[in-house]
């Protein structure tokens, strides 16, 4: 079993920024990471991609981010992080830390971040 535990939402001003972290713990062995990443759900809305990164550092992110937010990875530590800047209204969201690998998804408990006007 994988465990993702994310950190960092919290409440911003138009304009600000916000870092999330999210660590993955497993007591497997021989676990195997295809990519870590972050989703967000917007009340009433679907959940989306934010942004994902392979083992590799291949990154990707959804065009409405794009310039404005930075993932990273600590392979040794099993970690991603999400740099948030410029942050507007429409970013309020749970974000949720992703976690696939060859066979299956994990997702975390998700963070919530609200950006006020």
């Amino acid at each position: 079993q994988v465990q993702l535990v994310e950190s960092g939402g919290g409440l911003v001003q138009t304009g600000g920024s916000l870092r999330l972290s999210c660590v993955a713990s497993t007591s497997r062995s021989g676990f195997s990471i295809v990519t870590m990443g972050w989703y967000r759900q917007a009340p009433g809305k679907q959940r989306e991609l934010v942004a994902t990164i392979t083992g590799g550092g291949y990154t990707n992110y959804a065009d409405f981010v794009r310039g404005r937010f930075t993932i990273s990875r600590d392979g040794a530590k099993n970690t991603v992080s999400l740099q948030m800047n410029s942050l507007k209204p429409k970013d309020t969201a749970v974000y949720f830390c992703n976690l696939r690998t060859m066979i299956t998804t994990y997702w975390g408990q998700g963070a919530q971040v609200t950006i006020t006007s």
